[in-house]
């Protein structure tokens, strides 16, 4: 399950595999790495089943879709019809959800086949992949660690071959914190790139999918992305599908390399070797890196995204029993109220007044923005959770760390992209990020595949998960 979707996809329409056969062993890799708890709920004959009429469809020569057959899980904080969606939390119900997100009807009108739920932290607020109802997802590279979150479910179902790719979400590097540490790709697209009925955190949200191999990330956003007549925007078209960008070739661009956490929080030395690995490699394709240090969001602008809009999405939120949330949740939840309305509209304008500001510098004073995806390695499991869950008001040092290079692309609408460029000496993946400009995510997967060969990514696998 290591292969492309893609190339699956391929090899089911031309008879060399069913889809039977791959859900068949999704379901065997699942059991096999429990251990992980990367998929949480699961639809095991329901899949079959559709793996079934797929593979009737084909044989009848029917139009099925480009992925058609390829086994996805949905994360657990997207909706989908006649599924639950518990946001990882024992306040929500687990009854059966009346509609689909876009992206869910966008994959299964491309034909992949819904393979249960992945794990993700309560309500998507945090940068590790725990929570008191499904418990704590491991990394496979080393369970002891974790693989980062909120999408670190659908990572490990990845890294783990399970599934060849992973529906995912990504609201402050939710999708590259998760790929960094677990050696995969992780694009965030573009605000409006992906359309979703109801854009949240102040459109900070965007969904997206978790891949091993460039051809899936680029082909898949080609599905998921695009208008929808319900949505409230969308990105503009692309010059041509985002397929076409991998492999292509592209004039040398001007990287600013940003080594130093906008944050100031301290950057661990693996991490800035990932970042120098993938500038060295990228001068010597013919790209000028230089050393930036671009302008960001304040720190007001920062507290109020953190502190007044994130947590007043968490007190909206459909809690049944709320009682029963985390105890950091509950703090968050608490906080909200002690804001007004206007206090919002503030938070809500800064950020989109300093984005301004700070979206002209690509293509001004640099074309890519090259940084490491994350201020810190992996940390070890249970740890970042019970450091919020104890003292939520406290300095919360490695979950900020994780977030340090990668929040900010959310605020600002900026599409970016994490690559797996580096192995810590522990034996964990380390990755760097690309960040593009505006609607810039053909340049991104230009440039990203540019040095997919050279890093090997797609053949590197957890022992035990080849």
């Amino acid at each position: 399950m290591h292969r492309s979707a893609v190339s699956l996809a391929a090899a089911i329409r031309e008879g060399e595999v069913s889809s039977v056969e791959l859900v068949t062993e999704a379901i065997r890799a699942t059991d096999a790495a429990q251990e992980l708890n990367a998929i949480i709920w699961r639809n095991d004959l329901d899949a079959l089943a559709r793996a079934r009429e797929v593979d009737d469809a084909i044989a009848r020569g029917d139009d099925v879709g480009p992925f058609a057959g390829v086994p996805i899980p949905i994360k657990e904080l997207t909706m989908v019809a006649g599924q639950p969606a518990t946001l990882g939390s024992l306040g929500i119900s687990d009854a059966p959800r009346e509609h689909s997100e876009i992206i869910v009807e966008r994959l299964v009108d491309a034909g992949f086949v819904l393979f249960g739920r992945s794990n993700s932290p309560e309500a998507g607020p945090m940068s590790v992949t725990e929570n008191q109802r499904f418990g704590i997802t491991r990394n496979p590279w080393n369970p002891d660690f974790s693989p980062a979150g909120s999408s670190g479910g659908a990572a490990v179902a990845v890294a783990a071959g399970i599934t060849p790719v992973a529906q995912a979400t990504d609201g402050g590097g939710s999708i590259r914190m998760p790929a960094s540490a677990t050696g995969l790709l992780g694009l965030k697209p573009a605000r409006g790139r992906v359309p979703s009925y109801v854009p949240t955190w102040e459109h900070s949200i965007i969904d997206g999918v978790i891949t091993r191999h460039m051809i899936d990330t680029a082909a898949i956003l080609d599905v998921i992305a695009g208008t929808h007549s319900s949505a409230p925007y969308t990105a503009p078209e692309p010059e041509r599908p985002f397929a076409d960008e991998v492999g292509a070739a592209g004039p040398a661009r001007r990287i600013g390399l940003m080594l130093e956490s906008p944050t100031g929080h301290a950057v661990d030395p693996e991490c800035v070797v990932a970042a120098e690995k993938l500038a060295a490699q990228l001068e010597k394709l013919g790209h000028r890196v230089e050393t930036v240090n671009p302008t960001l969001f304040s720190f007001e602008a920062i507290t109020g995204f953190l502190d007044i809009i994130i947590n007043s999405w968490l007190w909206a939120n459909p809690y049944d029993n709320p009682e029963l949330a985390e105890k950091y949740i509950r703090e968050r939840r608490h906080k909200a109220t002690e804001f007004h309305a206007g206090q919002y509209a503030i938070a809500a304008a800064r950020l989109y007044a300093e984005s301004a500001s700070i979206t002209v510098q690509w293509g001004r004073d640099f074309d890519l923005l090259l940084t490491p995806t994350m201020a810190t390695t992996p940390p070890l499991a249970g740890t970042v959770l019970d450091e919020a869950n104890r003292d939520f008001s406290g300095p919360r040092v490695t979950e900020n760390q994780m977030v340090a290079f990668t929040a900010f692309c959310n605020i600002a609408g900026l599409p970016a992209i994490s690559l797996p460029v580096h192995t810590s000496q522990l034996g964990l993946p380390v990755g760097a990020q690309l960040i593009g400009r505006p609607f810039g995510e053909a340049e991104l997967i230009r440039v990203a595949s540019s040095v997919e060969e050279y890093f090997g990514w797609t053949t590197r696998f957890p022992d035990g998960f080849q």
